[in-house]
């Protein structure tokens, strides 16, 4: 347990460290523009690795059909506009109504 506080508190102030960082070293580095057109992408492309990873991985192990079917469920809702919590309802039931079906 006291492992865990620290690996906790260890992090907490990389990565306060890291921010603070970014303050403070705002005006000293210039980013060429063809890098500061690019950053913003760079997020989003973390962001849909990170969605990808999670809607087809279970434990390092392939998730199964129910689960990545559900996400895309999920977001053909969530394209349509339908309000956030339908679209998570629209979801889960699609991956649960598939694996109440057998599907794995």
């Amino acid at each position: 347990m006291a492992m865990l506080i620290v690996v906790i508190v260890a992090l907490a102030v990389g990565t306060y460290a890291l921010r603070l960082a970014g303050v403070l070293l705002r005006d000293r580095l210039a980013l060429p523009p063809s890098v500061a057109r690019l950053l913003p992408l760079a997020a989003v492309a973390l962001l849909a690795a990170l969605a990808a990873t999670a809607a087809l991985t279970d434990a390092g192990e392939w998730a199964g059909v129910a689960r990545p079917v559900g996400v895309l469920a999920g977001v053909v809702a969530a394209w349509c506009r339908l309000p956030f919590v339908a679209a998570v309802v629209i979801a889960a039931a699609t991956a649960a109504g598939l694996r109440l079906l057998g599907v794995p």
